[in-house]
């Protein structure tokens, strides 16, 4: 492992291991099947989603990047069972932050978040070229590698950790690697309130020429949760 690799690599008790359904990303990336067919995607940061998996099974071409993917896939498997445990104890008491239509109740998140987990760590194990271990607000690809860039539950969530100069970094990263466009989901923090400076990264972005629109999606989970930004380039 490089000197690099070294400094970036977390202790995997410090990642939290979980994930969304290819399902979920379709809902919330307001995502079309058939256009994405011929084009080069990835999520970053992929975490334990399944969007992957499932995505090149049927026919896409989508390759993950996270961090914690330094670590093997049995070892984030096992990581991610102790996470899913952890946050549906918690669940119970923050009930009232989120939306139950999509998934009824706290056993049916379950068993959408360890459905998640099953496939992702499978796919890692069967087409690990497919996930690349990385750190934002550096990516190991080549400029405009990438058709169509999808990032859920980091950017903004975290502002109150993550500040705007990260922020800016990371984007100015994620553009760099896409030829088309970049969505990110979700536009609030952890509170449910929309990202104190969204205004700003956008202003940001317009003034580098890109197009940025705000775009309401048909998913709401956790309350306020239920936009994209979505950045254009050209």
């Amino acid at each position: 492992m490089s000197e690099v690799e070294q400094s970036t690599k977390l202790d995997l008790e410090r990642i939290i291991f979980i994930g969304r359904t290819y399902e979920e990303y379709v809902n919330m990336f307001m995502l079309s099947v058939e256009d994405l067919k011929g084009k080069k995607i990835v999520d970053c940061p992929a975490g334990a989603c399944s969007f992957t998996a499932v995505g090149n099974r049927s026919g896409l071409d989508v390759t993950a990047c996270d961090i914690a993917y330094f670590h093997s896939a049995e070892d984030l498997r096992r990581k991610g069972i102790q996470d899913i445990d952890h946050a549906m104890e918690h669940m119970q008491k923050a009930k009232k932050n989120f939306k139950w239509d999509y998934f009824k109740d706290i056993d049916g998140l379950r068993n959408n978040r360890l459905n998640a987990l099953q496939e992702c760590s499978k796919d890692m194990k069967d087409f690990g070229g497919k996930y690349i271990p990385a750190t934002l607000p550096t990516l190991p690809f080549g400029n405009e590698e990438f058709d169509i860039l999808l990032s859920a539950h980091f950017l903004f969530m975290y502002g109150d950790r993550l500040d705007y100069q990260f922020h800016i970094e990371s984007i100015n990263e994620l553009v760099r690697v896409t030829k088309e466009e970049v969505r990110i989901f979700p536009i609030v923090d952890l509170e449910g309130k929309r990202y104190e400076h969204l205004d700003k990264v956008t202003s940001y972005l317009e003034d580098n020429g890109f197009t940025v629109e705000e775009v309401k999606v048909p998913y709401e989970f956790q309350l306020n949760a239920n936009s994209m930004l979505r950045i254009h380039k050209g």
